[in-house]
Order: structure tokens, then sequence, then C-alpha cells
């Protein structure tokens, strides 16, 4: 469990603005950070990571005190089991992959750990190149890699995959799941896709000016309807034909496009470009903004 009872005076884009949070987030849960640019979601991060002290308050983590500012305890990052991914990836460019991997290793750490994440994130066939020589996708799985190479309770992500295409963001977001999984993470990503959100995260935290507003599941924060949770499906509408009196709806759903059959009521407010929510309402599909 993570308690997080903080204040921070920070200054945003509009202005001063004080970071007041009361967050409790459980142990294996994958959190998403939502809000407007400027809200406080990175220094959310960077307060968990060591990198900005809070103004006053206190950080529990399992049951252990990373920050009190009481009782003036203020652990540094290196003593904090935290794993960061960044934007910018933030690789050493003159090492290849592999080495990237093993300078983030501790003393007398078992080096096996870095044959075992070069494989399980795919990069066995790039741990001898370069950064530079690497794609977008890439050089953020080796930063994903790094991040765990030692073996962190909580994964940090700030937006990761805010500059990669759609393919490689869908890519990326699997290999996220996969190792929030295998590795038994508390994971909490900065995003503002919502629907990188519904693949990825069991909870959001919607924060604005530097307060928390509103919590919940994806589905509950983004959507009023009361949707069957066997049939649920997020994407990009690429185009909409009219057929005599119905639509068909062009949908992007990771790689493959899904033909949804539509009534005039629900693709009034839709254009190409826009996310859904392709889900089911008494066995019948339905179309949702997001």
């Amino acid at each position: 469990m993570i308690r997080m009872n903080v204040e921070k005076s920070l200054r945003a884009a509009s202005g001063p603005m004080l970071l007041d949070l009361d967050i409790q987030i459980g142990q294996g849960q994958f959190i998403a950070l939502y809000g407007e640019s400027g809200a406080g979601k990175t220094s959310v991060l960077r307060m968990l990571a060591g990198l900005l002290s809070p103004g006053k308050g206190k950080i529990e983590v399992h049951g252990k005190v990373w920050y009190d500012s009481e009782h003036k305890v203020n652990l540094r990052p290196q003593q904090r089991k935290i794993g960061f991914v960044f934007q910018d990836y933030a690789l050493f460019p003159h090492l290849n992959v592999r080495k990237n991997l093993e300078f983030a290793l501790q003393k007398k750490q078992d080096p096996q750990i870095v044959n075992e994440l070069i494989a399980v994130t795919g990069l066995t066939n790039l741990q001898n190149e370069l950064p530079d020589t690497l794609s977008g996708g890439q050089k953020q799985r080796v930063a994903l890699a790094r991040a765990l190479v030692q073996k962190p309770d909580i994964l940090l992500l700030d937006e990761p995959l805010s500059a990669l295409d759609t393919r490689n963001r869908s890519k990326l977001q699997d290999h996220l799941l996969m190792v929030h999984k295998k590795y038994e993470l508390t994971t909490i990503m900065v995003t503002h896709d919502i629907g990188e959100i519904h693949k990825l995260a069991n909870q959001v935290i919607h924060l604005e000016h530097g307060k928390v507003i509103n919590t919940g599941a994806p589905l509950e924060m983004f959507s009023k309807n009361k949707l069957s949770g066997k049939f649920q499906f997020t994407g990009e509408v690429l185009s909409i034909e009219k057929q005599e009196v119905i639509y068909l709806v062009n949908v992007l759903i990771n790689h493959d496009i899904v033909r949804i059959i539509a009534q005039h009521d629900e693709i009034e407010h839709l254009k190409p470009g826009d996310k859904v929510i392709v889900a089911s309402k008494a066995f019948n599909p339905i179309l949702i903004k997001i």
C-alpha cells in the first residue's frame, strides 16, 4: 500500500499552485494519473521517486516511511525501490543495450537479471546495438528493461509512449502490461491518452490544479453508460459511411479494422480521428466517444 499525504507549492503555467494530495494506492495496481498539463501529475511521480521533496506531509510505502516532514525523514532516491521510465528514454548514448542495463546493476547483484530482461522485452538481437541505431519503440523497451534491473516494487512512467507512432505505442502497451503482471509491480503512469488508460489501468486518479477531483475505474470515469464488461475495446474512428438508413463506422482497434453498424444518433457527434469505446449493451455493439 502506498499512502501519500503531502503538500507542495509549485509554479504552474497559470501561476502559483498548491499541490495538496491525499492518495492511497493498493499493491499490484496499475494506476493512471490523468489531467491537463500543469495539474501536478509529474510532480507526484518525482516526489515518490525522491527527486522532488514535498513541502510537508508523509509518504509511506509498504509500511516503510519514505518521507515525513515532522520527523525529518527523506530517503534518497537510491533507497527507494523505484523504477522510472521517462518520455525521452534517458539512455547512455555511448553504451550498447546490454551495457545500459548492466549500468543499473547494484553492487553484488546477480547479473542474470540483465539476461532475463533482455529476453523478456525482446531485445536479444539488439543487445549489442548503440541507442542511436534503435527506433523510438526499441529505445523505450531498453529504458523499460533498465528500470526493472533493480527489481523495483513501484514502476513510475512519465508519458513514456507519447512520442511513438500508433503501431509502436500498441506494442509497448503490451510490453508494459506484461512486465507489470510478470514482476507483480505497482505501476503509476502519467498519460493523456484515454484509450491507453482503458487498455492498461485498473484505476484512474484525476488531478486538477494540484488536487484529486475524482478516482475510479476507467470506464466509470470516462463513461456514464452501464456497459457489459465482457465486450469492451478502445479504438479510433477511421471513417463513417452512410448506407441507406444506417451508418457503417470503421474503427481501428490495435491493428485491425472493425466495422460497426450505427444509428444516426450514435454518429452525429463522431468524426474520423475520434477515440471511442466499442462495447455492448443488451448484446448489441455500441459506440461511445471518449
